[in-house]
């Protein structure tokens, strides 16, 4: 093998084995034969690597496989902007509850990502009959990592002590958005539809019996409407690919504002009680 073909084969990273002479050594051209050392043409050398590996050389060099191609992770839609309307990702993404913890706390799917202090996935009974959905986090739960830890989640703690209901035993509680909105504003449109594979994927694993939005902004993007609250507290509504029964009430954060409507929230609670028991209304 000449000295700048041992340089070619070098510069493509393919070993070269050289025997030594044992012509000396034989008596015999069948000898010689015999022990020669097999010579790959030039042309054979490809430029890029075999789908399969070559047999070894007759000298006993060892080629190695091809690396193996590993498929990629199945991954949300992208956010497009503002008003955008994104497809839920498919339930099958999010199979169990730990890859759907994962892919909330590593979310980036909207501008709310740059200003939280950490995501707020929501917390209760994972076979819960009743499912309760806020707008957002504010700044204690921002803090936390917990839905209503406030005074309006001391106030929803009462309210569903008095139907006989707590977010320990038989109650999940979580937000349209994972991320609290700086200063506590109202979670955008393409906010709520970037976190809706979420909230979705929540309802799946859960399968509750009802669900129940509080407050104007809940309900609005959960329902996909700019109905006033007035019209949307009352009537049943069905939510998602189940059709989930969904209510509509007074965020506990009104409540405090406006202490004389706990009366009609009563009245609200009362026909959540009937519905999650059987009850006729």
């Amino acid at each position: 093998m000449t000295a700048a073909r041992k340089r070619r084969l070098a510069r493509l990273g393919i070993d070269v084995w050289v025997q030594r002479d044992v012509a000396a050594a034989a008596g015999t051209a069948a000898e010689r034969d015999a022990t020669a050392t097999a010579v790959v043409p030039e042309t054979a050398v490809a430029p890029n690597p075999p789908t399969r590996p070559p047999a070894a050389a007759a000298s006993g060099a060892v080629v190695p496989a091809p690396p193996v191609a590993v498929a990629p992770a199945p991954d949300l839609p992208t956010v497009a902007g503002p008003g955008a309307v994104i497809a839920a990702a498919p339930i099958g993404a999010f199979g169990d509850w730990a890859p759907l913890e994962a892919a909330v706390a590593a979310c980036t799917r909207c501008g709310l990502c740059a200003t939280r202090t950490q995501t707020v996935f929501g917390t209760g009974a994972r076979d819960a009959p009743l499912m309760i959905v806020g707008e957002g986090p504010g700044a204690d739960e921002d803090a936390s990592g917990l839905p209503f830890v406030g005074r309006a989640g001391k106030l929803l703690d009462e309210m569903l002590a008095s139907i006989g209901h707590s977010r320990e035993r038989n109650v999940f509680i979580a937000n349209v958005v994972k991320c609290r909105p700086p200063a506590n504003r109202d979670p955008a449109t393409d906010e709520a539809e970037a976190c809706r594979p979420y909230l979705e994927a929540q309802i799946a694993l859960i399968q509750p019996k009802l669900i129940v939005a509080l407050g104007r902004i809940a309900a609005q993007r959960l329902l996909a409407t700019d109905q006033p609250l007035a019209r949307l507290r009352g009537p049943l509504h069905h939510y998602g690919p189940g059709q989930t029964p969904l209510l509509v009430t007074y965020h506990p954060a009104y409540l405090l504002r406006s202490p004389r409507e706990k009366a009609k929230s009563w009245q609200d609670l009362k026909g959540i009680w009937q519905r999650i028991n059987g009850v006729p209304g």
